[in-house]
């Protein structure tokens, strides 16, 4: 009995040291480029998809995703733990390009933020723009008859929500300190167990929402659709290897994965990411739509929300971006124009 046991742990050790050889040779001589990015698209398995369509075209280059709430994220990449950020919050990304942190910003996906809840609407808010649905939720909560969850983290998402609350008028800290308001503290998904387990509102990008309902996670309901208010933009960023604390960072490699993103092919991914399983992408490509103004309405919100002075990425804030182009409301008018006078 003994040999026997002895000849399966020898067996067993094998397989350990040959596996982990394996893995030694496929990844020796990688450069490993760290993307600090969403939950959102990381919960979503789209970047599992990105990742492998990434690497088979960039085979010296292993990509290893941080998934983080986007206040998180771009604090992971000005402490030169990250190459470069994938995130949706337009007022920090600003931020990070003026600190010093980012240059070349792209923006390469969008989709919206929704409202849900449970099916009955104790709140009645359906039919309601955003911020009188949120209002309303609050004057039910008050008598008792609603909850809300807020996602709590300082990410994209809870920025936008506490952007709604502001422009109803209120006071987000305040609004912590009630019994009705619920905060998670945490990412989208562990967000929306959360609020189905209270029966409670909330807000979410559409593309979580559809996955987690589909999958049989909730059975919350949409009662707030998408609009101008709920747009929700993603932009890359690299990290500057100008700044002194960052010197470090993998820049030609984080401009590949920017390349990577607005090419054609991927942009096609995104415009086909969720269709076989939820009958809509979970993310819409916004290359051709800022470039062609195929869908005006929806470009015209972009540029108005999501462009930085004017531009995908001010003048300044470019450096060493080979072919790559950055719109901006000049350039995209005028190549309008062009077209529409050929």
């Amino acid at each position: 009995m003994k040999q026997q046991i002895g000849i399966v742990l020898i067996a067993i050790a094998i397989v350990v040291i040959v596996g982990g050889a394996w893995i030694l040779i496929t990844t020796q001589g990688k450069e490993r480029l760290i993307v600090s990015t969403t939950t959102s698209l990381y919960e979503t398995g789209l970047l599992d998809v990105l990742d492998a369509q990434f690497e088979a075209k960039h085979p010296t280059i292993n990509v290893s995703f941080i998934s983080q709430g986007t206040g998180l994220a771009i604090q992971t990449a000005m402490r030169g733990d990250a190459d470069m950020i994938l995130v949706h919050d337009v007022a920090r990304e600003k931020a990070f390009l003026n600190g010093g942190y980012g240059v070349n910003r792209k923006i390469v996906a969008y989709n919206y933020f929704v409202i849900v809840g449970p099916d009955d609407d104790p709140a009645s808010v359906e039919g309601l723009d955003p911020v009188n649905a949120l209002l309303a939720i609050k004057a039910a909560g008050e008598s008792g008859e609603a909850l809300w969850v807020s996602r709590g983290d300082d990410s994209g998402t809870h920025a936008k929500e506490k952007r709604l609350w502001i422009m109803g008028g209120e006071n987000t800290s305040l609004l912590r300190e009630t019994s009705w308001y619920l905060e998670a503290g945490t990412g989208m998904t562990t967000t929306l167990n959360l609020a189905d387990e209270k029966r409670a509102y909330t807000l979410c990008d559409l593309g979580s929402y559809l996955n987690n309902y589909v999958l049989g996670n909730i059975d919350l309901e949409i009662v707030v659709e998408a609009g101008r208010d709920t747009l929700n933009v993603y932009g890359v960023i690299a990290c500057d290897p100008r700044n002194e604390g960052l010197s470090h960072v993998k820049f030609d490699s984080a401009m590949k994965f920017i390349e990577f993103l607005v090419s054609d092919d991927v942009q096609e991914i995104f415009a086909e990411f969720g269709i076989s399983a939820f009958g809509q992408p979970l993310f819409n490509p916004a290359v051709e739509v800022l470039e062609t103004d195929v869908n005006p309405t929806t470009a015209s919100w972009i540029r108005e929300q999501a462009f930085i002075e004017g531009s995908e990425c001010p003048l300044e804030k470019r450096y060493e971006a080979g072919d790559l182009t950055f719109l901006n409301i000049t350039f995209i008018f005028q190549s309008i124009w062009r077209e529409s006078r050929s």
